[in-house]
């Protein structure tokens, strides 16, 4: 443990901010900027020789001492979503989220309580991991009031909009990746669901990226058991968080009729956190067309594409031909075997 050690890059992040300048620059300010939050904060480096610290796609996350107490110092590639995590932390206040500790908004950096990085829903049995989701969803979903940090936050509404503008043309623009029936299901959410078609429904601060992996185990018994991490927050509606749950841990989906158990895990993962079944299958439909137009525009994603799609399509209740089966499908981050 040393206050100012040699922090190694761990290899799928600098492969990933390698490939542009803009990114290149940020890996090479890493060292400078994990210096100056030892010294801002007073912090002491928890890693052994030779250790790599901990990353996301987007972040750095060393373990550090304050003071002897266990931290976790992140500092992110500067990005919307990364600007406004501190703000939603520090709304949640270490109820269903890591805690805050301190935060840098210039160098993008946080001082977190430390989690425990081995465990995680990920692995958890579907049935823990659902009572879990749901009791979080269910401390995370706070309404907004006159505390500041709100306003830095996008609506989830306008959101919608925005995609019903987008996806039409992304569609032709990518030489119409699937059927128009899937598309204008979608739409169909965002008009429904979006600014204008709205007439129901309440707003609360929403974790939009709530998967099993962004779910820890927090340390010490003084505390939950799981809390979640990396939020990319908006405000709207509470369902929009469900679809991450629903387009990971695809392979624990019964055999028999696997697309039939996805819409059993939108509702028994909706109903365990007190939220509409139908708002969230809407929602997720909507979000993965909209991820399965992102992939279809990027070389290597072509199991995301396929992915997206079959998660869109299986809400939608006609499971496209020509894809590969749920077990055949890669989990969001795999690389296509």
């Amino acid at each position: 443990m040393t206050l100012h050690a040699m922090i190694p890059i761990p290899g799928d992040l600098h492969a990933r901010y390698n490939r542009d300048s803009a990114g290149r620059d940020w890996l090479a300010s890493l060292p400078g900027l994990i210096r100056e939050a030892l010294d801002r904060w007073q912090l002491a480096v928890d890693l052994a020789p030779g250790e790599e610290p901990w990353n996301g796609h987007g972040a750095l996350v060393v373990p550090v001492l304050q003071h002897g107490r266990q931290a976790a110092l992140k500092i992110a590639y500067p990005h919307e979503e990364a600007l406004v995590e501190r703000h939603a932390l520090a709304l949640w206040g270490g109820r269903g989220a890591v805690r805050l500790l301190a935060a840098d908004a210039a160098s993008c950096s946080m001082l977190l309580e430390r989690l425990d990085a081995s465990r995680w829903l990920q692995d958890a049995p579907m049935d823990e991991a659902r009572q879990v989701w749901g009791e979080i969803m269910r401390e995370l979903s706070i309404a907004p009031d006159d505390r500041p940090e709100w306003r830095g936050f996008d609506h989830i509404a306008a959101t919608a909009e925005r995609w019903s503008d987008e996806m039409p043309s992304e569609w032709e623009r990518q030489d119409r990746p699937f059927p128009r029936w899937l598309l204008e299901a979608a739409l169909e959410v965002c008009q429904t669901r979006g600014a204008v078609g709205r007439r129901s429904g309440r707003d609360v601060l929403v974790h939009t990226d709530l998967h099993f992996m962004n779910i820890l185990a927090a340390l010490g018994a003084d505390r939950r058991n799981y809390l979640a991490i990396d939020p990319q927050p908006q405000i709207g509606e509470a369902e929009f968080a469900v679809a991450p749950v629903l387009w990971n841990r695809i392979k624990d989906l019964s055999d028999r009729d696997p697309a039939a158990a996805l819409r059993e895990r939108c509702r028994d993962f909706s109903l365990a956190a007190g939220l509409d079944p139908e708002v969230a299958r809407q929602w997720s439909i909507a979000r993965e067309v909209n991820n399965a137009l992102w992939s279809a525009g990027k070389r290597g994603h072509e199991g995301d594409l396929a992915r997206s799609l079959w998660v869109a399509s299986s809400l939608a209740g006609r499971t496209l031909e020509g894809l590969p089966t749920a077990k055949d499908l890669p989990e969001p981050g795999d690389a296509v075997s």
